[in-house]
């Protein structure tokens, strides 16, 4: 067991929690929390936000991936027992078993839907949709080309129940959280297309589907360059429409200025500097677009 090969992002000890945290890769929560915050903040100023919601939100949020990243490991066992890449994770190794793996879902799943119910009536209606939709996606590779954008819109959740978590009712202007789904959408879709390039070899031999099986590795990062366009250009039509200001705008100044990054840090053939642009660059993008909308609202 200690000469399994670990993966990015993964703590050492075999404690049970930590177990648990590489089960359902923790580390990677700082991807889209702070757009379910970001959504927290555009939504207060028409609603007060308390303490109490906000860390609502939170453990919703921290819950719904967890049954999204639990599912996914469960619905993949098998595969991730065949890919050399995911031999070493927790279901494969026998580090937890299925029942645990089963019975964190469950738990988390429970989380969720009362912290959904104690936010107001809007929320626990759309949190079994929501469910339901992050763990479709376990399987999407197994029939469409186009699996990255159903992961990125399982994430727009995010931002949109955080928004509908403080008013209780859909945005105004109605185009407001259908913009920023699309960002968080097109923004996941595109740096999951580089996450895939490291499994393209096994997800051919496994015919499984994804737009760098589909189109090869340098069209494919061609195709998550013009989704990471689409992204910025959504962030900033909502920053308009929210009426934020230059500090938010910084923020996805910033941002942009770490995509462009992460794309000259990938090429076709070298994935020598992959896990600095899918976890480092893509993890500061988000923090730093919210932190720009927290210092509008504070300031």
């Amino acid at each position: 067991m200690g000469s399994e090969m670990r993966e990015g992002q993964t703590f050492g000890g075999e404690s049970l929690l930590v177990r648990y945290i590489n089960f359902v890769k923790l580390p990677h929560t700082v991807f889209a929390l702070p757009f379910a915050l970001l959504g927290v903040i555009v939504a207060s100023y028409k609603q007060p936000v308390t303490w109490r919601v906000a860390i609502l939100v939170t453990v919703a949020f921290t819950a719904a991936r967890f049954v999204a990243m639990g599912f996914n490991r469960i619905a993949d066992r098998r595969l991730d027992a065949r890919n050399p890449r995911t031999q070493g994770r927790e279901l494969p190794t026998g580090r937890l078993t299925i029942s645990q793996a089963w019975a964190a879902v469950i738990g988390a799943m429970v989380v969720f839907l009362f912290a959904a119910w104690a936010l107001n009536p809007l929320c626990a209606a759309l949190a079994p949709v929501a469910l339901i939709w992050i763990a479709t996606y376990s399987y999407t590779k197994r029939f469409t080309d186009w699996t990255h954008l159903w992961l990125g819109g399982a994430l727009a959740i995010a931002p949109v129940g955080g928004y509908v978590a403080v008013t209780g009712a859909w945005s105004d202007p109605w185009w407001l959280l259908l913009v920023i789904a699309l960002a968080v959408t097109c923004w996941v879709a595109g740096f999951d297309i580089f996450y895939a390039l490291q499994d393209e070899a096994f997800d051919r031999a496994e015919r499984l589907r994804s737009l760098v099986v589909r189109l090869g590795q340098a069209r494919a990062i061609f195709a998550a360059k013009l989704l990471h366009g689409m992204a910025i250009v959504a962030l900033v039509a909502f920053g308009y429409g929210a009426g934020l200001g230059v500090a938010y705008f910084g923020g996805v100044g910033i941002g942009a200025g770490l995509i462009a990054w992460e794309h000259q840090l990938v090429r076709p053939g070298d994935l020598s500097r992959l896990n600095a642009a899918f976890f480092t660059a893509n993890g500061i993008v988000s923090i730093v677009v919210f932190l720009g909308a927290l210092i509008d609202r504070v300031l």
